[in-house]
């Protein structure tokens, strides 16, 4: 790989700049990054029963054991914002999308090992989960880099081609399980689910690491190294908070003006989440439950919706460019918690029922496709990594309390109706309006995200 920051005869170096072959290779290599890594998050789930029968464990062990699971995903999703901003945005891809072919892998064997064992080696699957933080971040960055006025104006559309693995990785989980149970068992598949994440891993080592890091990298080691009027003035010239580069870190995340997005975006991915809970990874449960649709019906709107998910990651990437990502979020959580709340109380017509679903998801997961870059968006450079892993670490949170609160409603007698709308569609609602909070940004300005792919800089001694 070209070394990035080439010392030069008048002892300044040049940050090479971001080409369009570097944008598309690293979009492409993101876009496959997500998909693998959504379809060994999802490929657990899907094989759960499976895993419980191998080991006779019980529906509510596997209860518990997906929920110990969950908390120990959205710690590890959490810890890799710092690496993201001590290791670098390129350290960071590769030591997630590493992390889940070694999840995938291990995942075989771990249940022979006990229950604790496999919560522990399934808690990898966190890095997986956190690619999400890690190509938004990075993504965000190198668009912004590459300073082409045709890709700033569509910049969140193309990035929901990338965000639109979700649905395609969910889809090839279920359709490779399938195929391959029968054949390799469920050990096979997750061993087969880590080669395609060892081959990511090395289309990943070509890539460059985005101009905004090195800067920020550059002007840590000039502070370390003593040279703190040196580093001042090139945190000046650029546009940085030297204070608050210094003082980069977890704190920082919740002082100043990070404070409001870590608040806002944080709480309304937390809410969020107990709607994916309920609707995304209960679905077919509740629509079951609720309108007795046959288990083979819900597992082919369960697929329908997958593709109406992906258009709707199209969909929301392309308005965001437009009217801004905040609008955009917050608009289609609103809508989706309404059409869930239609579906849960209309007619058991199927034709209804799956019309409702489907524009529920559309409009609960199509807005990640905005909610993931207004995020990169919202901070600087020195703890984008940081704040976004904060605000991505909540989904999981809120999943488990979503879970809590719908057992302990159908515990006290209360129907699969009631439970959906109080920690579905009402916590889908509740969180678009909360993302009105945040501070809007205009598409067509750069906000946090600083253009810096033609710029010299004097090297740390």
């Amino acid at each position: 790989m070209a070394n990035q920051a080439k010392p030069l005869a008048s002892s300044t170096f040049k940050l090479e700049p971001i080409l369009p072959s570097d944008v598309k290779r690293a979009t492409t290599v993101a876009f496959f990054a997500w998909v693998f890594a959504v379809y060994d998050f999802i490929l657990f789930g899907t094989l759960l029963p499976e895993i419980g029968a191998h080991y006779n464990w019980d529906i509510t062990q596997q209860a518990e054991i997906a929920t110990l699971i969950a908390a120990g995903t959205a710690v590890v999703a959490f810890a890799i914002g710092p690496i993201l901003d001590r290791g670098g945005r390129k350290s960071g891809l590769l030591f997630t999308v590493a992390g889940a072919a070694v999840c995938s892998a291990l995942t075989a064997l771990g249940g022979s090992l006990g229950k604790w064992p496999l919560v522990l080696i399934r808690s990898l699957s966190g890095l997986g989960y956190a690619e999400e933080t890690v190509n938004a971040t990075y993504l965000n960055e190198l668009y912004s880099a590459a300073n082409d006025p045709r890709l700033n104006k569509r910049k969140g559309f193309i990035y929901s081609l990338v965000q639109g693995g979700w649905p395609i990785g969910a889809l090839m989980a279920a359709g490779l399980t399938a195929l391959l149970l029968p054949i390799i068992g469920w050990q096979g598949c997750f061993i087969f689910a880590a080669f395609p994440a060892i081959l990511i891993f090395f289309m990943t080592r070509r890539l460059k690491e985005s101009p905004q890091f090195l800067l920020h990298k550059h002007v840590k080691n000039l502070r370390e190294s003593g040279q703190d009027s040196e580093a001042r003035k090139i945190a000046k010239q650029h546009g940085l908070d030297y204070d608050q580069h210094a003082r980069a870190g977890i704190r920082e995340a919740f002082r100043g003006a990070s404070l409001r997005p870590t608040l806002v975006l944080g709480g309304g991915f937390l809410l969020n989440w107990a709607a994916i809970q309920v609707f995304g990874v209960l679905g077919t449960t509740v629509l079951t439950e609720v309108h007795k649709v046959s288990f083979e019906n819900s597992l082919i709107i369960l697929v329908l919706s997958n593709v109406v998910g992906y258009i709707g990651y199209l969909t929301h990437g392309f308005i965001g460019d437009k009217i801004g990502r905040r609008n955009t979020l917050a608009l289609g959580w609103m809508l989706g918690g309404m059409a869930f709340t239609a579906m849960l109380y209309g007619p058991s017509d199927l034709p209804v029922v799956v019309g409702l679903y489907s524009l529920g998801l559309f409009f609960l997961n199509g807005p990640y496709a905005a909610a993931l870059f207004f995020i990169g968006e919202s901070y600087p450079t020195a703890i984008r990594g940081t704040g976004s892993a904060i605000v991505h670490a909540m989904g999981p949170i809120g999943a488990i309390l979503a879970g809590l609160g719908f057992s302990a409603v159908l515990s006290d007698g209360g129907d699969w109706q009631h439970a959906a709308l109080l920690f579905g569609a009402l916590p889908c609602f509740i969180s678009g309006v909360l993302i009105f909070a945040a501070r809007h940004v205009n598409p067509n300005e750069e906000s946090f995200i600083e253009p810096v792919s033609d710029v010299q800089l004097a090297p740390a001694s």
